[in-house]
């Protein structure tokens, strides 16, 4: 490997071979020079970074320059565990190195600056083995290391709590059925050391993760806990049936319930703080059964929560009309889908877009997921009686311009939504329904006048939350032309789809997909709907006039996001309803 010292930035000699070679400008390399020299990065990264260069022309010329190997990650096996322990995450991540592979006294290393002789030399003196450079693209080292070192985390996080499983042992304070609970001893036993790094590592692991619910479920023979990712249960561990009662006490005293109620169902929240320093919130509920009680821990982490509406799924013309909706001087704007469809987290990016220092927003919520600052929040509280329409009541007088309320489930609420609306408020708010056009069924059920309904209405929007393929595994995948078009698809969307499907890794945990996006059905009330809706006209008749109007059903959504590579057929089918 040469060691010039002219290669080093400001980079001079790879400058004029970048130049020489036509894949920059000279005008780029001082800009990629200057970029280099304040953040103290490497100039693959900068390159990358900046885009200015092709990247697979930048790795052979790197690899050519400094006579060195040149590795495409992407296609490669994950090193081995002990291979990935030689050197820190940290370390590889900030450096944006990889080790690779160990052969006898070697260790193959990716490096995205293979002219950094000195970082060779420091890797060599951590390890005490001969460094073997070869070059990766600085993008690619990046994903690799995301990828490899989180599932290391995972695989100690394992090992660590099938450990504390052992030395917990059989020991269970909790009383079994007609036993008589005894407080003090859950408390004790809660408070152990392997019951509190259990519990620990299964909330953080769970938070690493994305999950969106944990739950720990009793049964005759054993303790099942279960993660929700992506909107799907899945199994990730199981314990001996004796230690949950240690685990689910754990919870109560961190959630502060009453550990010695056994009979009835609980309620409670939590807070939980990271090494790291980062605060998730828990919603949850304990609720007894057969064999024992179950507890379902909802993650409320705020730095997952995506207030950004251009991020959260809506097509241009769709983002645009929202937009509108929210943004009119007073009106309804409704939501709908079932629970855990992402209705909440529409309405909080609307009320990010709208919180201004000029307006009044309160919401009425049950319960708060996440605080808002500069939106006055209040939770519902059916102890004291205090409830959505209350809340609405007690709003009114509070001199407001926008309200939200977290679901309108019966009459009262409805009737003073509307009253609202049509007294210059903008009111946002949730149903549950299948589709856009049934929630006007659905409120005249309610007893909610038609002619005032019609008049205090903006907008009405049906949403499901579809799985993505993996960014990290997917590819190119042709479907069944017949299965296609019975979906819906039309033939000319067949034959310029670009489909994809994911093949499963480690990212993804083999499924193929990760992650998930937003499929929305959004019918404006035009001038038009509204008459119609005045005329008691059914949701099928109100479906055709809105599709006639430019509405995007959910199948149609969900068909044009398949189309783009974005999700699979299955999942489209999976989530949505046939038109």
């Amino acid at each position: 490997m040469t060691d010039n010292p002219d290669d080093r930035p400001p980079g001079k000699v790879i400058g004029a071979l970048l130049v020489r070679q036509g894949l920059i400008t000279s005008a780029d390399f001082a800009a990629v020079i200057a970029r280099v020299g304040r953040t103290g990065g490497s100039l693959m990264a900068a390159l990358e970074e900046m885009g200015v260069a092709d990247e697979a022309a930048l790795v052979r010329m790197f690899a050519e320059h400094y006579g060195v190997q040149t590795l495409d990650i992407e296609k490669i096996e994950s090193p081995d565990e002990e291979v990935l322990r030689l050197l820190p995450r940290e370390y590889c991540e900030r450096h944006r190195v990889l080790p690779i592979a160990r052969v006898d006294k070697t260790l193959v290393v990716a490096f995205a600056d293979p002219g950094n002789v000195v970082l060779s030399d420091e890797i060599g003196s951590i390890t005490r083995l001969k460094v073997e450079v070869v070059v990766a693209s600085a993008r690619a080292i990046q994903a690799m290391c995301k990828k490899c070192y989180t599932e290391l985390e995972r695989t100690d996080l394992r090992t660590a709590l099938e450990s504390d499983v052992r030395e917990l042992g059989d020991e269970d304070a909790a009383s079994r059925e007609g036993e008589e609970v005894d407080a003090k001893a859950l408390e004790e036993l809660s408070a152990t050391a392997p019951v509190v790094r259990i519990a620990g590592k299964l909330i953080t692991d769970a938070i690493v993760r994305g999950v969106s619910d944990i739950h720990i479920e009793r049964y005759e023979k054993t303790c099942r806990v279960r993660f929700r990712i992506d909107g799907v249960l899945r199994e990730v561990m199981v314990l001996p049936p004796s230690q949950s009662g240690a685990i689910v006490s754990r919870i109560k005293v961190l959630s502060r319930l009453n550990i010695a109620e056994r009979r009835m169902p609980q309620d409670g929240r939590m807070k939980y703080t990271l090494p790291s320093g980062r605060e998730c919130d828990f919603r949850v509920s304990v609720v007894p059964f057969q064999f024992g009680e179950k507890v379902v821990m909802r993650l409320l982490d705020k730095a997952t929560l995506q207030t950004d509406m251009t991020l959260l799924g809506f097509d241009p013309d769709e983002l645009s009309k929202f937009e509108v909706a929210i943004h009119q001087p007073h009106g309804i704007v409704l939501v709908t889908g079932p629970t855990g469809s992402g209705k909440t987290t529409t309405l909080y990016s609307a009320l990010a877009e709208l919180n201004k220092i000029t307006d009044n927003i309160l919401t009425a919520e049950d319960p708060i997921e996440f605080v808002l600052p500069g939106i006055n929040q209040m939770e519902m509280d059916a102890a004291i009686g205090r409830n959505f329409a209350g809340a609405l009541r007690s709003f009114l007088r509070q001199d407001p311009d926008i309200i939200m309320v977290g679901e309108i489930r019966d009459y009262d609420t409805a009737e003073i939504a509307v009253k609202a609306a049509l007294t210059g408020h903008l009111v946002l708010s949730t149903l549950h329904t299948n589709d856009a056009p049934s929630t006007i069924s659905r409120l005249k059920d309610m007893g909610v006048e038609m002619f005032l309904l019609a008049d205090a209405l903006n907008m009405i929007i049906a949403q499901r939350l579809v799985r993505c393929t993996c960014v990290n595994c997917r590819a190119p995948y042709v479907y069944n032309k017949a299965e296609c078009l019975a979906a819906g698809m039309k033939e000319d969307e067949y034959a310029t789809a670009t489909t994809m499907r994911g093949s499963g890794c480690a990212h993804c945990n083999g499924s193929g997909l990760k992650g998930r996006v937003a499929l929305y059905e959004v019918l404006p009330i035009t001038d038009t709907l509204r008459q119609v809706i005045v005329d008691g006209s059914s949701a099928a008749d109100l479906k055709r006039a809105g599709i006639a109007h430019g509405m995007q059903t959910l199948r149609r959504a969900g068909l044009k996001k398949f189309g783009e590579g974005v999700t699979t057929l299955e999942e489209v089918l999976r989530i949505t309803r046939v038109d």
